[in-house]
């Protein structure tokens, strides 16, 4: 088994992987460019057409502890083909209807969408950490960039396809990308047999444990789940903390920065609607650039904390730099694009480096996630609320700049070499 995935079936698996990876943004992110249309076509207000796009992320927080229930029972391959199925049939029954059965055809497809693709976001890393022990980094900065690609990709293209079939259409258009994946997924993992998360643990990682000793041996066969395998176990865990607060300070300030970087640019600098509205483009694809910098660097030994402190800083430049320097906009959206690429990639590595079995780093994904998605869903309403308040932008970013500081606080702790028992 081992020999199958290091080998040609290694890299057939990591294609369908990626190729699976594309939709876990692309269904949301296709929304946005056709949202006024979808707004008239079922007769919503702004705020409630809204909710088709904040829905997917409250399911990345409610649904990860299930999602992660189901990668135990029926294994992650096939978990993976459960979350293309809740895709493609989430993307086709949100695009069905008008009227009021349509109204409720869309939040019920976009919820089966959202809980289909927190499958598929806990469910990557714990194959990454299983199959790819050896190149975590690497897997996961490819990861992310296709799902960036993806997310590109949508929002370029979905308003000329709705200019040829209509808003419904160019939104169901997406589900050919999923059935396309689920045949490569099929015809990939057919022949790879796929060990219930309990029963398998990724190889030994060259990082060591909290303690200090060695990673465990995996071990094949069947057997009870150790103490630091339970839920209650990961969450005893400061590393699984840690990376919490530093995913949910990700998470925050994307969601932030998405939802009201053009907005806050015509304020501040007086920038007319498009030119504002095209800032949202360097942001999301250099993340691409941060997804593939980081495993080479990695790969070019510098440590992992050298990387996290990196990306840390690009983060905070957006901010930091928005209220010092506004008129440098550009540079501060461009740098924290990459960092938001980037320090995807640092955070999974770190998990999968630092977990020592499948069941262990499945909770501690779900955990990350779970919580991480929760803070990360208060993004645009608080930044928006502060806004509100203040009358202005300084606040607003002062509260940014806190976030993006507390996910370098906490990558600092998570990167901290474990300390050696005393004999």
């Amino acid at each position: 088994m081992s020999n199958i995935r290091t080998a040609a079936g290694g890299s057939a698996l990591l294609v369908a992987v990626l190729v699976f990876a594309l939709n876990l943004r692309t269904p949301i992110t296709s929304l946005p460019p056709v949202m006024t249309d979808i707004a008239t076509g079922l007769g919503l207000d702004q705020t409630l057409a809204g909710l088709l796009v904040g829905i997917p992320a409250l399911c990345f927080s409610v649904v990860a502890p299930a999602a992660s229930t189901l990668i135990s029972r029926v294994g992650p391959y096939a978990a993976v083909t459960v979350a293309l199925v809740g895709v493609i049939a989430g993307t086709l029954i949100r695009s069905v209807g008008t009227g009021t059965p349509g109204v409720v055809a869309a939040f019920a497809g976009t919820v089966i969408l959202g809980s289909a693709i927190t499958v598929g976001n806990v469910v990557v890393p714990v194959i990454i950490a299983r199959d790819f022990p050896t190149r975590a980094a690497l897997a996961t900065g490819l990861y992310s960039s296709t799902m960036n690609l993806g997310s590109v990709i949508a929002t370029s293209l979905t308003a000329p396809f709705a200019a040829l079939l209509g808003w419904q259409g160019a939104i169901a258009s997406w589900s050919v990308v999923a059935m396309i994946s689920l045949v490569v997924w099929l015809v990939t993992t057919r022949r790879l047999p796929d060990p219930q998360a309990t029963r398998a643990s990724p190889a030994p990682s060259t990082s060591e444990n909290d303690d200090g000793s060695a990673p465990a041996a995996p071990s094949a066969a069947p057997r009870a789940e150790r103490p630091d395998e339970t839920l209650g176990g990961v969450l005893r865990r400061p590393i699984t903390w840690a990376l919490t607060v530093a995913f949910a300070g990700q998470s925050f300030s994307y969601y932030a920065v998405t939802g009201w970087l053009p907005e806050l640019l015509r304020d501040l600098l007086d920038l007319s609607v498009t030119t504002a509205g095209n800032a949202a483009a360097p942001f999301q694809g250099l993340a691409i650039a941060g997804s593939v910098l980081v495993p080479l660097a990695l790969a070019a030994r510098v440590p992992m904390r050298g990387a996290a402190v990196t990306m840390a800083l690009l983060w905070v430049s957006l901010p930091a730099g928005l209220l010092l320097a506004p008129q440098w906009w550009l540079l501060w959206v461009s740098l924290a694009g990459i960092a938001q690429g980037g320090n995807f990639v640092v955070i999974f590595t770190i998990v999968a480096q630092r977990c020592r079995t499948v069941a262990q780093t499945r909770r501690t994904v779900a955990a990350v996630q779970a919580f991480g998605y929760a803070v990360a869903a208060t993004a645009p309403a608080v930044i928006g609320a502060v806004h509100t308040v203040s009358g202005g932008w300084t606040a607003a970013l002062l509260v940014m700049l806190g976030s993006t500081l507390a996910l370098g606080t906490a990558e600092l702790i998570a990167t901290r070499r474990p300390r050696h028992k005393r004999s």
